[in-house]
């Protein structure tokens, strides 16, 4: 048999295999619900559900002073970031706060409006509930900001004060509205690629070894070669084709999110890192002896990955030695590239460093993975 009737078999023999990976996974209703699930309703609610963001935050406002400047301050909270303020007095404020009604409760002392005019500093006292982490985290710095906001614009109009002779001109670029749905859904998709490419290559074997079918293909005319490339490529295109529906139905449909580069690039760099997510998958299911041993590795090795790659916090703000390791990790380019690409419209000369990487990581993972892949099947033969 000369070379090219050799490799025409290897490539029918993984194309095979790969066809009944395909039919193993359309048995499996479970996964089935999971693909349908993290491209879907996971996605949506990444987009939907911004914790960090102040949306009808509960506010109240303790008035003694009931002047021009105090009334301007509590007309500056309205929706949607705060629900209208309502006005209490100092002795419902306790009760208030114990019972939960209001994160925040703002207390204007009388005489503010005068004090202010004067020159002097009065205080103002600002309640914060904080058993609410992220509205009295994220809110309690919106609340001065539209307090001596107010104050300030006040005071320059009762004085005449002139404006400032060099003015900051803000304009964002990528997000000009600042829509936080915007990044949560890309981002979404982006964790699912990584995530789901793990579960189901490493279900695929695992699911082979507990129903006994791993047996039969070590007496079928394949090597273990063919076989991991099998799975490689049929769990690979099933995530492929799940993130491409996703992101035209889902992202661009239902959110109108906009996609700012070449969707195929991002893809093809998608590919690049399925490679050597399944990889790893195959790897883990090598370990793993079962699935709740398999889903264990999962939850250690899914929260770094994604964590730590710069798609929640941005990388400059970890701790160096954790940003050297997390070089090694193929989500951190995954991320990279995918930011530029669907965000910042980037094209193949910003991103083919990312690319690189990726395909020396993925070939890094393959031959480790092989190596376990064979040794595992050696022990059971």
């Amino acid at each position: 048999m000369d070379r090219s009737e050799s490799l025409a078999r290897h490539l029918a023999n993984i194309y095979r295999l790969g066809i009944k990976e395909l039919w193993s996974l359309a048995r499996d209703p479970m996964l089935l619900v999971l693909i349908v699930y993290v491209f879907t309703l996971a996605v949506y609610t990444s987009a939907t559900a911004m914790p960090d963001t102040l949306h009808k935050t509960p506010i109240a406002i303790v008035d003694e002073d009931d002047s021009p400047l105090s009334q301007r301050i509590v007309s500056a909270f309205y929706p949607p970031q705060f629900i209208t303020p309502r006005v209490i007095s100092m002795a419902e404020v306790d009760p208030g706060m114990d019972a939960g009604l209001y994160t925040f409760a703002l207390h204007i002392p009388q005489g503010f409006q005068r004090d202010v005019l004067a020159g002097r500093a009065p205080q103002l006292q600002l309640n914060v509930d904080a058993t609410r982490m992220s509205q009295a985290f994220t809110g309690s710095g919106s609340v001065q900001q539209i307090v001596v906001g107010e104050v300030n614009e006040f005071v320059q109009r009762q004085r005449g004060t002139a404006t400032a002779p060099v003015e900051l001109a803000s304009r964002a670029r990528f997000n000009p509205a600042l829509e936080k749905g915007w990044f949560g859904a890309l981002n979404s998709i982006i964790n699912q690629i990584t995530m789901l490419s793990i579960i189901l290559t490493g279900a695929a074997l695992i699911r082979e070894r507990e129903h006994g079918t791993i047996e039969h293909l070590l007496v079928m005319p394949v090597n273990p070669t063919e076989i991991m490339l099998s799975k490689v490529w049929s769990m690979g295109l099933v995530v492929l084709a799940a993130s491409a529906l996703s992101l035209n139905l889902v992202v661009r449909g239902m959110l109108h999110v906009p996609v700012e580069g070449s969707l195929p690039l991002f893809f093809t760099g998608a590919a690049l890192h399925l490679f050597a997510t399944t990889s790893m998958g195959i790897f883990m299911a090598t370990v793993a002896r079962n699935m709740p041993q398999f889903g264990m590795l999962m939850v250690l090795t899914i929260l770094p990955l994604q964590m730590l790659s710069g798609g929640s916090t941005p990388r400059e703000s970890m701790p160096q030695l954790v940003q050297d390791i997390m070089l090694a990790a193929p989500t951190t380019h995954f991320v990279e590239l995918s930011s530029a690409i669907l965000f910042r419209g980037a094209g193949i000369d910003v991103v083919w460093k990312q690319f690189l990487a990726l395909a020396v990581i993925g070939a890094g993972l393959f031959a480790l993975s092989l190596g376990r892949f064979r040794k595992t099947i050696a022990q059971m033969a």
